[in-house]
Formats: C-alpha cells, sequence, structure tokens
C-alpha cells in the first residue's frame, strides 16, 4: 500500500508537470497560428492508451511515462518525421515562422515550470506558513556523526560560517557545506573561534553517507517509557532529565546511542535528575527483542528546548516571496549540477532516476510534501530542459538564436543529426540515473 500510495502521488505530480510545461509550447504555438498535430501524456511509441483527434489536434495518453510531448507540424523533433520535412513549407508550419516566434514557442515550456513553481511556492506560504530554525537558536550546539568528525566538526560546535557566508538557517548548513565553492568553515568551540576547511575531495564522504551532516544536541528528557522495557522495569518516569551513565557525565541526547552501542546484555547505573533531586536507577540493556541495545525511552522533540521561527505569509507577501523561493531552489539546483559534473566528488554515482524520485514522497498522502516535491521537480524539469542538449528545449533554442545572430538558419540535415546525438545524450543519462537506482536495491 505505501508503493501504491508513492505511486500515485508520482504519477499524479509528473502528469501535472508534463502536461502544463506542453501548454508552454502548445498555446504560443496556437497564438502564432502554428499547426499543432499532437499533444500527448507520455509517449506513445506503437499504439497509445486513450486518443481523441479535435480539430487539427490529436489528443492523446501514451503508455510509456517517460515525459510527453507536442508534434508541432514543421519541427524536427522527437517524433523525427523527415517526409513533412521534405515537403515544400506550408504557412502553419514551425519551419515558416519568424525565428522569435519560434523562440517563444520553444522556451514555453520552461517558462511555464518556472511560473508553476512560483505560483506553488507562493500558495504553500500563504496556506501553511513557514517554519524554520535559526542557526542562532541552536544554542546546544551541533551533533557531529563520525563523517563530520572526519572533516573536522565537534559535537557542541556553533557553525558561524561557511565559506564566509553566515548561516541564517540550520537546514541550510548541510547544502553550503556541500555546495559552496568555498570550504572554509568557522565554528565557536568551548568559547573560542576555531576555523578549519574542507577540500572537495573530502565532499565525497559527506555525499557517500547520503544523510545529514549536522544535527541538533539537546537535552535528554523522557516523554515516553515504553512498557516491558527496561527503564519501566528500573522505575524511570516521563520527565525524569538523565545527566549520565555509570557515572560518567552525559548531558545531551545524542551521547546515549553512541555510549550503548556495543553494551548489549550489561548492567548499567543511569544517572538522572527527578524534581530537583539527583537520582540513580539500574538497567539490564537487552540483548535481544524489540527493545535490544536501547533503554526503551523517547526523549522530547527539538521544539521543546529549541526556538523556531514560523510566519505566515499574506496573498501580496507570498507573491514575492514564492519569487524568491524559487530563485533559491533553482540556484541549489544548478550548484548541485555543477557538483554532480565534478567527476572528484563521485556525486554522479548518487544520481537517481524514477526509484528515487518516487520515494521522496510520503508514504501517506501528504499534500505539503506533494506540492513541495512537486514545485522543486518543476524547478530541475526547467533547467534541465533548457541545458544546450539537443533534442531537448535548450538545443532548439540554441539553433534558433544562432540563426537570430548570424541571419542564417542551420541546415535540415545539421537538426536531424544533432537531435539524433540529443537522443543519445539523454538515454545515456536515463541509463546512468536508473541503473543507480537498480544497483541500489541490491545493495
Amino acid at each position: 500500500m505505501d508503493i501504491l500510495i508513492q505511486a500515485s502521488q508520482f504519477i499524479l505530480s509528473l502528469s501535472l508537470l508534463i502536461i502544463l510545461h506542453e501548454l508552454g509550447h502548445f498555446i504560443p504555438a496556437k497564438l502564432f497560428k502554428t499547426r499543432v498535430e499532437k499533444f500527448y501524456l507520455f509517449f506513445d511509441p506503437w499504439f497509445s492508451i486513450f486518443k481523441k483527434k479535435i480539430g487539427e489536434t490529436e489528443y492523446g495518453i501514451g503508455w510509456l511515462p517517460l515525459g510527453g510531448y507536442v508534434k508541432i507540424a514543421g519541427m524536427i523533433d522527437e517524433s523525427m518525421d523527415k517526409e513533412q520535412m521534405k515537403q515544400p513549407p506550408q504557412p502553419w508550419e514551425f519551419r515558416s515562422k519568424p525565428a522569435w516566434q519560434r523562440l517563444i514557442i520553444m522556451i514555453g515550456g520552461v517558462t511555464v515550470n518556472v511560473i508553476l513553481a512560483m505560483v506553488i511556492y507562493a500558495g504553500m506560504l500563504m496556506h501553511y506558513g513557514e517554519e524554520y530554525l535559526p542557526n542562532e537558536n541552536v544554542i546546544y550546539g551541533i551533533t557531529a556523526d563520525s563523517t563530520a568528525q572526519s572533516l573536522g566538526f565537534r559535537d557542541g560546535d556553533k557553525i558561524v560560517s561557511v565559506g564566509g557566508k553566515k548561516i541564517e538557517r540550520f537546514s541550510d548548513i548541510s547544502l553550503e557545506v556541500l555546495l559552496g565553492d568555498n570550504g572554509n568553515i568557522v565554528v565557536e568551540r568551548n568559547g573560542r573561534m576555531e576555523e578549519f576547511t574542507i577540500s572537495a575531495d573530502k565532499k565525497s564522504q559527506i555525499i557517500d553517507s547520503q544523510k545529514s551532516l549536522v544535527g541538533v544536541r539537546i537535552p535528554f528528557v523522557v516523554a515516553e517509557v515504553a512498557d516491558s522495557s527496561a527503564a519501566k522495569a528500573a522505575g524511570l518516569m516521563v520527565g525524569d532529565s538523565l545527566t549520565g551513565i555509570n557515572g560518567e557525565s552525559l548531558a545531551y541526547f545524542n551521547d546515549y546511542p553512541q555510549y550503548l552501542k556495543g553494551r548489549e546484555g550489561q548492567e548499567i547505573t543511569l544517572n538522572f535528575v527527578r524534581n530537583g533531586e539527583s537520582k540513580e536507577a539500574q538497567l539490564q540493556i537487552p540483548a535481544e527483542g524489540k527493545y535490544k541495545g536501547s533503554m526503551g525511552v523517547m526523549a522530547y522533540p527539538v521544539d521543546r528546548y529549541l526556538d523556531f521561527s514560523y510566519r505566515k505569509y499574506g496573498f501580496f507577501e507570498a507573491i514575492p516571496a514564492g519569487i524568491q523561493k524559487s530563485g533559491k531552489v533553482l540556484t541549489d539546483y544548478v550548484r548541485q549540477f555543477k557538483l554532480i559534473a565534478n567527476p572528484e566528488t563521485g556525486a554522479y554515482k548518487h544520481v537517481g532516476g524514477f526509484l528515487m524520485i518516487a520515494n521522496q514522497y510520503s508514504t501517506s498522502w501528504d499534500w505539503q510534501r506533494f506540492w513541495a516535491f512537486t514545485a522543486f521537480l518543476s524547478i530541475m524539469l526547467a533547467f534541465l530542459n533548457i541545458l544546450p542538449i539537443p533534442a531537448l528545449d535548450g538545443g532548439h533554442v540554441v539553433f534558433v538564436l544562432w540563426e537570430m545572430i548570424t541571419g542564417r538558419k542551420p541546415a535540415e540535415k545539421v537538426l536531424e543529426y544533432a537531435q539524433v546525438a540529443g537522443f543519445i545524450i539523454l538515454l545515456a543519462l536515463i541509463v546512468l540515473a536508473n541503473g543507480n537506482d537498480i544497483l541500489k536495491l541490491f545493495n
């Protein structure tokens, strides 16, 4: 059922993005009186699931969910309709239109993707608002796992700047460390400023870890004691504040899993404070069963200790905020693309395909997460489509711009060969991305 819900959200999101993207080509084509022969959701090699001709356009749904297309008369596109191109140009064909009109038709899809992301983000800021943890409010410092510690971070560090840039939102830290060109890190450690550098080759460690670089450090106050657990048997209660084990001071939540690792079956003395009074309890850490290797207690969440910032936007505030958020998402995605293009980081090994994208959706129907990821995908599709690769919108744009600058139209044979080359490049990228997905299933 979880897979079905994720797949449903993915297909709905993909369908919405494809239809609107293709409308971005369809509408200006019709405005410029260019004939659109087909408008398809998904590809339809050999056969289609549904089709209906209305006027001069056939509307349909293909069976191969790798995208969609509009077939514009007189244009060398994915249909590779060479027979049509052998005929004399007709007034209603794409090739007969002025270059500026062809340019508008070609950038229409990307334009709609960007506008869609802005609209979604603005709508989310109005409906849900925005909540984040200001970096300055991380009063207990960070938690650094083994990967972060190998790079130079330590538990309790308060991150001041990354690459000379002050970090305002705690959630931006990992991204800035990974994507920044300057790997210079400044932290406050034990009341002093410390500085270290993360080189480009070390970023591969962050990518390979596949998780956030640092977390927040909080005290361990018991929020729930599980039935039939060691903690329950020892008499722990909600509200107890844990302070250590076997007389060793452990002031923060992240200290406990690290300490208990490898101590299954051992008896420990748990130190804690209840109503201002220091106490001790003897616990046997289970060596098997549901609570193996743990005490069986839950801690209070982060927002009990740290102050989050929350803001809900009005209509006129949400519009510029949505535009700004779209710009940031696009900028960050371009930076990620640069990281992937750098073989030294090994990021290309973690490029994912359709399985990875589908797994980003919640296993329960979550509209907030659905719209947030749909907006991100819209930005991603806009950027990828405008890349100057033949067979993509950006490849067509390059040829039109060349014509506008030089006054000479590229030969149709050149366009045909470029289209084939573009398909080969795209196929290689699809194989890489989805091949990584398949390899991860077996690792």
